[in-house]
């Protein structure tokens, strides 16, 4: 199955890269957020841990890349989205944490919208049960719709939960102002 029923080893997983990573980023003032729908307690999702990097002006990008490559990671740009940088695993390196946990790596800038909408969109959701039963009652609608393909969930899931999703951080801003 695509989706899989909401796992507290997430919350571990998240856990054992955010401690290699920091390692790595040992000295630069730097947070790590675990997001998505794995950081949603009791929320079905894909088994993904998105993580953000979050840095201020303090630090460099550069350096943050720097190191991320040290430890087998490539810089993917920010494919379309402002703010928010992709990282992904090269295939030339093998780490006993960072290859064993699929999982999407992102670095933000403190003050990136993208970060800011991860961070409202996670945080209403664990507040909010129906909200959270109702995301995953869509996510679950398309997967089967997808047939549980995960490319095909991926492009639906971009149109069809993009209403929800913008809803809940409407009311998810509202809520911090």
């Amino acid at each position: 199955m695509l989706i899989q029923n909401y796992k507290k080893s997430w919350i571990q997983d998240f856990n054992k890269i955010k401690n290699v990573i920091f390692r790595a980023l040992t000295n630069l003032h730097v947070s790590i957020e675990h997001i998505g729908s794995t950081s949603i307690p009791k929320l079905a999702s894909k088994p993904i841990i998105d993580i953000d990097i979050i840095f201020d002006k303090n630090v460099e990008f550069e350096e943050i890349k720097s190191r991320l490559e040290n430890i087998g990671y490539f810089h993917n740009g920010n494919q379309g989205i402002e703010g928010r940088e992709v990282f992904k695993r090269a295939k030339l390196f093998n780490h006993n944490v960072l290859d064993e946990i699929f999982h999407h790596l992102y670095v933000c800038q403190i003050e990136s919208v993208e970060l800011q909408n991860h961070i409202c969109f996670r945080d209403y959701l664990v507040a909010n049960a129906d909200a959270r039963i109702e995301y995953q009652r869509l996510k679950y609608e398309i997967a089967q719709e997808a047939n549980q393909d995960k490319k095909k969930y991926a492009e639906l899931k971009e149109i069809k939960a993009r209403e929800f999703v913008d809803k809940v951080l409407e009311k998810a801003t509202k809520n911090y102002d």
